[in-house]
C-alpha cells in the first residue's frame, strides 16, 4: 500500500484542507443509516445547512454524491422534455449545467460572456422575459474563472417572471453570505470539498416549497435516486429507507459546520475576504495579474495569469515537487494561462498564503524571471 510521506497543501480548486476535527469525525465508528443515534445527526447537520444557506427550506438535505449530483438532483427534479431553462454562461461549470439541461431533453438558452467577465444580469432577465421559461439558472461562484455573480440583480427580474429561479453555490458556500430566502432562490446545491473543507462526497441541495410545487406537478418521473419526495421520506420525520446514506462522511459535514458555528459566519466571511487581498497584494510585488477585477471576483479563488515565457506544466509541477502545493490549471480556453488559487475553509489560512507566495516566487525564479520574494511577502502582511 502506498502512502503520501508529507501532506501537500491544497490551495487549487478543491479539495480544500480538513481540520483534525473533521478528520477525526470521519474515523468516528460507523453507525446504521437508520440507526436512533444517528438520525439526530442527519437533524443537526440539515438545521446547519438552512443556516448557510439561509433559508428556511424544509427539503435541505446533504445528498450522496459529488457537486455535479447535486446539478444532476435540481435538473431532475425542476426540468422535463421540452422546457425551456435560460443558463448564465460565463465559466465551464456553466457549461456543464446547459449541458446537463439538453440531456434532460429540454431547451438549454445560453447568456454567454467571456471567461472572466461577470454575467450580465440584464442580458439574463432579457433572456428570461423573451419566451415561456421554466428555470433561470446561474453559477454564484464560477469555479473556472473565480468570477462572482450578483444574485440580487437577477433575482428579481427573474421571478416576476414566474420561472424558478436555481443557482450552482458549490464554491461560494460557507465562504460568502447566501441569503437565498431573502434574494429569493427556488433551489440550490453545492458540494462539501471547498468552503465547508469537507473531503468530496456529498452535495447539500434546498428546494423552496415553489420548486417542490413544481415536482409534484410533473407529468414525466424523476429518476429514483435524485427524487426529492423519496428523499424527504429519509430526510424528514417518517425515516424510510431510500438509500444508504454515507455516514462517515455525514459525521464530517456535521463537525464542519461546527466550526462554522464556533467561529461565526460574519468572522468567516470577513477571513475569506482577508486572505484573499492578502494574496492579491502577494501578487502583485510577484508581476502576477489576477484574470478577474476585484470588484468581480470571488474572495475563496483567485486565477492568476502567467506571465509571457512561464510554462503552465513546469510551474505548477515545480510547487508540487519542491514545495508541496497544489494549485489548478485553467480550463477550457483558459488551459496553459492560468494558474487556480483557492483559499478556501480551513486552507484561507495568512500562513498559507505566505507559504504560497513564497513558492510562487521560486517557481517564477526557476522559470527566468527576477522577482523580488521579500517585497512580496512583506506585502502580505501588510495592512
Amino acid at each position: 500500500m502506498s502512502a503520501v510521506s508529507e501532506e501537500v497543501l491544497l490551495l487549487g480548486p478543491g479539495p480544500s484542507p480538513t481540520s483534525r476535527s473533521v478528520q477525526r469525525a470521519q474515523a468516528r465508528p460507523l453507525l446504521g443509516h437508520l440507526d436512533p443515534e444517528f438520525t439526530p445527526v442527519l437533524d443537526r447537520v440539515q438545521a446547519g445547512l438552512r443556516t448557510l444557506f439561509g433559508t428556511r427550506n424544509a427539503l435541505t438535505l446533504p445528498l450522496a454524491g459529488t457537486g455535479s449530483s447535486g446539478m444532476e438532483a435540481m435538473v431532475c427534479n425542476l426540468v422535463e422534455p421540452g422546457d425551456r431553462v435560460v443558463v448564465g454562461v460565463h465559466g465551464i461549470f456553466g457549461r456543464r449545467f446547459a449541458d446537463a439541461v439538453r440531456r434532460a431533453g429540454a431547451d438549454a438558452v445560453e447568456v454567454e460572456v467571456p471567461f472572466g467577465a461577470p454575467l450580465d444580469p440584464a442580458a439574463i432577465v432579457a433572456a428570461v422575459q423573451a419566451a415561456p421559461t421554466r428555470l433561470c439558472v446561474v453559477v454564484h461562484a464560477e469555479t473556472s474563472t473565480g468570477v462572482l455573480t450578483d444574485l440580487r440583480a437577477i433575482a428579481a427580474g427573474v421571478l416576476e417572471t414566474g420561472a424558478l429561479f436555481g443557482v450552482d453555490c458549490v464554491t461560494s458556500i460557507a465562504g460568502v453570505p447566501l441569503d437565498f430566502d431573502e434574494i429569493g432562490v427556488d433551489a440550490a446545491f453545492c458540494g462539501t470539498q471547498k468552503c465547508l473543507s469537507v473531503p468530496p462526497g456529498l452535495a447539500p441541495v434546498t428546494f423552496s416549497e415553489r420548486a417542490m410545487e413544481r415536482v409534484r406537478a410533473r407529468t414525466h418521473p424523476v429518476p429514483f435516486y435524485f427524487d426529492t419526495t423519496l428523499l424527504t421520506g429519509y430526510f424528514g420525520a417518517e425515516r424510510s429507507y431510500h438509500y444508504t446514506a454515507p455516514v462517515s462522511m455525514v459525521y464530517a459535514l456535521e463537525a464542519a459546520l461546527d466550526e462554522i458555528e464556533a467561529e461565526g459566519l460574519e468572522a468567516r466571511f470577513r477571513r475569506h475576504r482577508d486572505v484573499a487581498a492578502a494574496l492579491r497584494r502577494g501578487l502583485a510585488l510577484l508581476g502576477l495579474e489576477p484574470l478577474v477585477a476585484v470588484e468581480h471576483a470571488t474572495p475563496m479563488l483567485t486565477t492568476v495569469c502567467y506571465p509571457d515565457g512561464v510554462d503552465d506544466g513546469t510551474f505548477r509541477t515545480h510547487l508540487r515537487q519542491r514545495h508541496r502545493i497544489e494549485v489548478g490549471g485553467g480550463l477550457g480556453p483558459l488551459a496553459g494561462k492560468v494558474f487556480r488559487v483557492g483559499l478556501m475553509g480551513h486552507g484561507a489560512r495568512l500562513e498559507n498564503v505566505s507559504r504560497a507566495v513564497a513558492a510562487f516566487g521560486d517557481a517564477l525564479s526557476a522559470s527566468g524571471r527576477s522577482v523580488d520574494v521579500d517585497a512580496a511577502l512583506a506585502a502580505v502582511h501588510a495592512r
